[in-house]
């Protein structure tokens, strides 16, 4: 691996370690009152993250197959306290793949989106701190086209709209 490829690894890394943090902050509640503008932060840098990847030349691994990098954390605890702390804005619906024939609109859910961004980025993690930058980029790249970008890209829309209301729909005061 480049150099360049090198320190372009370890700054996306970097970024969703720290999308990774806030989000388990927000689950554990330590950021109650701002946890939907941490989210809203958060998502929009990962999507900057995965925007870069999306830019870049095809990331190739150095092996045809992927090497196991064992079980993928459950997710399904931080799923459901994601689904606590967002329960009244928890359901959005969307607009699934808006250049298709037929573009539908579907129901989706913050918690599930979140957390298979999550899931999908952890497991690039795996690789890259098992040693496996050029497998970890492949996976994040991959699965960015593939999965999360269109999902957190849904998400933010959702958080965004969130954050707006939170802050627009309020009686003035006095």
């Amino acid at each position: 691996m480049s150099e360049e490829l090198d320190e372009f690894a370890v700054e996306v890394a970097d970024q969703i370690e720290s999308f990774l943090i806030a989000l388990g902050a927000v689950a554990r509640g330590d950021l109650e009152d701002g946890a939907l503008s941490i989210l809203l932060l958060e998502v929009s840098q990962l999507l900057l993250a995965g925007a870069r990847l999306g830019a870049i030349v095809d990331i190739v691994p150095d092996d045809r197959f992927e090497p196991d990098v064992g079980m993928d954390p459950d997710a399904d605890g931080l799923r459901e306290r994601l689904a606590a702390l967002l329960a009244p804005i928890d359901d959005y619906v969307e607009v699934f793949d808006p250049y298709d024939s037929g573009p539908e609109i579907v129901p989706s859910r913050l918690s599930d989106d979140l957390t298979d961004v999550a899931a999908d980025l952890v497991h690039g993690l795996q690789h890259f701190r098992g040693g496996r930058r050029v497998e970890g980029l492949w996976w994040w790249q991959y699965s960015y086209l593939a999965n999360w970008g269109s999902t957190a890209s849904s998400a933010l829309r959702a958080l965004h709209s969130a954050v707006a209301h939170t802050r627009l729909d309020v009686e003035p005061a006095g």
